[in-house]
């Protein structure tokens, strides 16, 4: 608002000297001197004359000190206003967000705030998670509803400043691929533990990134091609899939529970873990260190640390599995 009101005041300062210049030649002033005149007189300078003035010359001239005058020290003021109101603004909410960021603790880092990126923050704050948005332009962060950080995402400060230290998980979603691997590299030098989610618009960029050090690479057309494939042969199941993970209108959800060292139920099988019986979530696959999957396990299958369970369930049924793995 303040602005805008400056726009308007600047604009009345403009047509005040202006009538000031057109008065002026009317009365005889050649274009630099009637120019001259005014701007003496609206700034109270107080120099000289140019020539002497008529009687109506002098009423022109207590005309452009009490208008000029009055506009140009309102104009100012109105400028003066929008600096330091608009600087102490940005300077505590810079503060404000800085110590927001140094607060959070296993959130998710997002760097680049374009389409893929938004849709990232979206499905992550949707699943009860945080996220702190890195890009390199303001204005397309001025309206972003996360934490943000305003800089070079492949730059350690500015990862830093986003608390990588703190972060659950990097994601390099930048425009370019170059840029994205530098985020990935930075990100694994700063973090050799994190885990990173690269974007790739060329599939030759997939193994570069791996190589770089993410964790995973998605290429978001193969991705977007693969899911109509699925709607266009099978769309209840590819539907009821979205629903599962994304939507959160089904009571029921899918979630990836990790089994910790000395977890009570390493060692033994599904049928003696008693899993269903005692959390009423149902394990649809197992994933071991090595990557591999075991689907639809049988109930003679054992469970071992370090072991990723994927389980369908409500809330409280995936959260009682959780507890019961993670046990002492």
């Amino acid at each position: 608002m303040t602005w805008h009101r400056v726009r308007l005041a600047l604009v009345g300062l403009l047509l005040v000297m202006l009538a000031g210049v057109v008065g002026y030649s009317v009365l005889g002033f050649g274009l630099l001197d009637a120019v001259y005149q005014t701007v003496t007189t609206v700034s109270t300078v107080g120099f000289r004359e140019v020539r002497p003035l008529s009687d109506a010359g002098r009423v022109l001239t207590i005309a452009l000190i009490l208008l000029g005058t009055g506009t140009a020290l309102y104009t100012f003021g109105l400028l003066v206003e929008a600096v330091v109101e608009g600087g102490i603004r940005d300077l505590f909410g810079r503060r404000r967000m800085d110590k927001k960021i140094a607060g959070m603790q296993g959130h998710v880092i997002v760097c680049g705030w374009g389409r893929v990126g938004k849709a990232i923050a979206r499905n992550v704050t949707g699943m009860g998670h945080e996220v702190v948005v890195v890009d390199c332009d303001p204005d397309r962060t001025a309206d972003v509803p996360h934490p943000t950080v305003v800089g070079d995402a492949t730059e350690d400060d500015v990862l830093r400043a986003a608390g990588i230290e703190r972060a659950r998980a990097l994601v390099a979603a930048i425009d370019t691929d170059a840029e994205n691997l530098y985020v990935t590299l930075s990100g694994r030098a700063l973090r050799p533990d994190l885990f990173v989610v690269a974007r790739a618009r060329l599939r030759e960029s997939e193994e570069k990134l791996l190589r770089a050090g993410a964790d995973r690479v998605v290429n978001p057309q193969a991705i977007g091609g693969a899911r109509m494939a699925a709607f266009v042969l099978q769309p209840h199941v590819a539907e009821f899939l979205d629903v599962v993970m994304h939507d959160g209108s089904l009571e029921f959800r899918l979630e990836e529970v990790h089994v910790p060292e000395r977890s009570p139920l390493a060692g033994r099988s599904l049928r003696e873990a008693h899993i269903r019986d005692r959390t009423g979530a149902l394990v649809l696959a197992l994933r071991d260190r090595s990557g591999t999957f075991t689907t639809n396990p049988s109930p003679e299958t054992r469970i071992e640390s370090g072991q990723v369970l994927i389980a369908v369930g409500t809330a409280a049924q995936l959260a009682a599995l959780g507890a019961a793995v993670s046990a002492p």
